[in-house]
């Protein structure tokens, strides 16, 4: 039939509504799931690798994803193994000790290298002097060996060729460092040594001082008002060795200061 809108309509009769088909077929029941769950994938992954005979690979593979985490105790013993016969075997060798030679009252001295720093420059000179003769060391490492033999260094006059302030020549030979010193200053000891001359020095240097520090090493302090040691005293960096003046040789108080080695003056600023 059709519609005024010019669309047709089924004419027979409305068909049968579909019937729902109802299935209650149960499925079958797996017996072992409920044991799965209430077992871990960790202890599931063990049965399976225990089941098919990898264990051990299934293990490094584990340990390699974390899964598996191993603590080792040392042990506090020697471990031992046991051989065919039940006799147990150390599993190394012990380092043999060696015999105790010594009397069971001996006094044994534990020496060791002397530690030096840059702070310590008596022992610097020490280890310089003891291993080599004071004309065999380099400048470079004999720097900083000694000390000042004032308490402030203002050069007046350096070492070396110089115009004589006595006669006013040239090519006078400067034996040593002058110092600017107001006479009465006090002059100190550049390094630890021993005192082997107080007195009057005939060259020119009037009152004179000289410390013997071994090996070849001496210092001399010149134009000396005055003496604070005597000879064949032991005297350490830094003593007060006498007083600065103007005696011998001189135009006016000051130090003249003498580094010597093997008898023969060097640069006292090689030293200093």
């Amino acid at each position: 039939m059709q519609t005024s809108k010019g669309r047709r309509r089924a004419a027979g009769p409305s068909s049968t509504p579909r019937v729902v088909e109802v299935i209650n077929t149960e499925r079958p029941r797996d017996l072992h799931r409920d044991a799965r769950r209430r077992r871990g994938p960790f202890r599931q992954i063990t049965e399976f690798a225990s089941a098919s005979g990898i264990g051990q690979k299934a293990g490094i593979a584990l340990a390699a994803t974390g899964l598996v985490l191993t603590v080792t105790v040392p042990a506090t013993s020697p471990v031992m193994a046991t051989d065919t016969g039940a006799t147990p075997v150390a599993a190394f060798a012990a380092t043999p000790q060696p015999a105790i030679s010594a009397e069971p009252g001996a006094q044994i001295d534990f020496s060791r290298s002397a530690v030096v720093t840059q702070a310590d420059p008596d022992g610097k000179l020490k280890q310089l002097l003891s291993a080599q003769s004071a004309g065999a060391v380099s400048r470079a490492a004999s720097a900083g060996s000694l000390g000042a033999p004032l308490a402030t260094l203002s050069t007046a006059s350096p070492f070396g060729y110089r115009i004589s302030p006595i006669t006013g020549g040239s090519g006078d030979f400067h034996r040593g460092q002058d110092y600017v010193a107001q006479c009465g200053t006090s002059v100190l000891a550049a390094a630890t040594g021993t005192v082997t001359f107080v007195g009057w020095h005939q060259y020119g240097g009037g009152n004179r001082v000289v410390v013997d520090h071994g090996n070849g090493l001496e210092t001399t302090y010149n134009h000396l008002s005055s003496f604070s040691v005597k000879e064949g005293q032991t005297v350490s960096r830094g003593d007060v060795l006498a007083l600065s003046g103007t005696t011998g040789a001189s135009t006016g108080c000051h130090l003249h200061f003498e580094v010597q080695i093997n008898g023969e003056v060097v640069d006292p600023t090689g030293w200093l």
